[in-house]
């Protein structure tokens, strides 16, 4: 009896290896993205300050200070706003955002120059988000429905072992032919991207760093480092004070009340 258990075991645990070994590259990259998407689920809403550091070839350097919400949405993709506070020529400028699972993306803009609130058209997405190296594309939320996924290979990526995953947007406006992520295997963390334009030339790099544990269950990072690698421009977001649960509504995520966000 003993050795029929022992025998139907093995034979199940060789099964379940066979089945891993049959998985393709394009089902283990989108099992990952799902992965990625499912152990950052049910935070509800957040606030944090927020420093954008622009930076020239010639190491020249423009700060700006901003603050940020977010709300998650049920079955579809986050809101998200922006509110800059300094510095002068960039106070009161406001961006808000709606991301979604399916078709495009909603984006507003205002101006206090303009006094007016601009739509950002979804052909223009691609375009750098106020003069940084983030395009407005970027600022969006992690949707997995919105790209294509291919496994590429495990890595090491600093203390961490990642999984290399290649995501190519299905948008065909998206300023982007594929993107290449280095995820880390324990937590599902995104460490770094690679970005190539539609000539599939290596465009930007995105490093992440400094993630700290929220809630004991959320990880935020506390560093972005976008570098252009043809124009040598380079743009750092630093992430301060994250509060999460602070009350956040749907109503709080208005268009038409972007000209008095505060």
């Amino acid at each position: 009896m003993h050795k029929s258990i022992q025998f139907c075991s093995s034979v199940i645990l060789l099964a379940f290896a066979l089945t891993l070994q049959a998985q393709t590259p394009a089902e283990k990259g989108l099992e990952i993205a799902k992965k990625i998407k499912a152990r950052d689920l049910g935070w509800g809403d957040s606030q944090s300050d927020l420093t954008m550091t622009l930076r020239d070839r010639k190491g020249r350097e423009v700060v700006r200070q901003m603050r940020s919400k977010t709300l998650e949405v049920d079955g579809d993709g986050d809101k998200g706003q922006t509110i800059f506070d300094t510095p002068l020529d960039v106070k009161g400028t406001a961006f808000l955002s709606f991301s979604h699972i399916e078709g495009d993306d909603d984006q507003w803009l205002y101006l206090p120059a303009l006094k007016r609130v601009k739509r950002i058209a979804s052909r223009n997405k691609s375009g750098p988000f106020l003069g940084s190296e983030f395009a407005f594309e970027d600022i969006s939320s992690f949707e997995v429905e919105k790209n294509t996924y291919a496994y590429q290979r495990d890595e090491a990526c600093g203390d961490l072992t990642c999984y290399v995953v290649e995501m190519d947007p299905i948008d065909k406006y998206s300023g982007y032919q594929r993107v290449v992520s280095w995820i880390d295997q324990e937590h599902y963390r995104v460490q770094k991207i690679d970005f190539y334009d539609r000539r599939d030339t290596h465009l930007k790099t995105l490093t992440i760093e400094g993630y700290k544990l929220y809630e004991d269950k959320f990880w935020r990072a506390d560093k972005q480092t976008m570098v252009n690698h043809k124009n040598g421009k380079s743009t750092v977001i630093e992430v301060k004070n994250i509060r999460f649960n602070t009350g956040l509504t749907d109503a709080d995520f208005n268009e038409k009340k972007l000209a008095r966000a505060r």
